[in-house]
């Protein structure tokens, strides 16, 4: 149903319709929509952190993790919005965060570096799933976007060389690349930090 109608067309309502129940047997097992989204939150990643190669370093088990939460969030329809701001206490989601504390751990990090950064790698894929499902390359903003390709050069030649210069990179629609980019900037800042002790 999300994929149909997006988390603002989720009404409790709806659901117990689809479901062909009456709405207040809906509430007997999720008191409100808060709850009902927590609930399709932890069943998103219910696959993450699944297979991690624990030969790996940590490094590497680190993109692992990242890859498959943005695979997860990027599989529905307004997944990251129905992700970003829960606070779930489940089984999903202690083994994600013990999936990228561990390994930063296990790599020399204090505590609160590791889970810092954790929530840092989180707040990243959050991020770039919900700007490339909006408006990332690929999307349908970015393509009327690059519909005004010649609009945004004439614009950025007038005043801003250093956006003009960098166009291409802009309008560039590999995605992948892109993530794993920001993803070793966080990675190399971290190794940085650890070794500064």
């Amino acid at each position: 149903m999300l994929d149909d109608v997006g988390i603002e067309g989720l009404t409790m309502r709806r659901l117990a319709d689809a479901l062909g129940i009456k709405a207040a047997s809906l509430y007997w097992h999720f008191a409100n929509k808060q709850a009902l989204l927590d609930g399709m939150a932890d069943v998103l990643i219910d696959d993450v952190a699944r297979n991690i190669d624990e030969n790996a370093g940590w490094e590497a088990r680190l993109r692992q993790v990242a890859a498959q939460m943005r695979a997860a969030l990027s599989a529905r329809r307004d997944g990251v919005r129905v992700f970003g701001g829960t606070y779930v206490i489940s089984e999903n989601v202690f083994r994600v965060a013990e999936a990228l504390i561990g390994p930063m751990r296990a790599a020399g990090a204090s505590e609160k570096l590791a889970s810092w950064s954790a929530f840092t790698l989180l707040y990243y894929v959050l991020g770039f799933v919900m700007e490339a499902q909006g408006a990332g390359p690929g999307s349908a903003a970015m393509n009327a976007l690059s519909n005004r390709r010649a609009d945004f050069a004439t614009m950025a030649a007038d005043r801003y060389p250093h956006v003009l210069a960098s166009m291409d990179a802009i309008f560039d629609a590999e995605i992948d690349d892109r993530f794993n980019a920001g993803l070793d900037l966080l990675i190399i800042g971290l190794q940085v930090k650890i070794n500064m002790g």
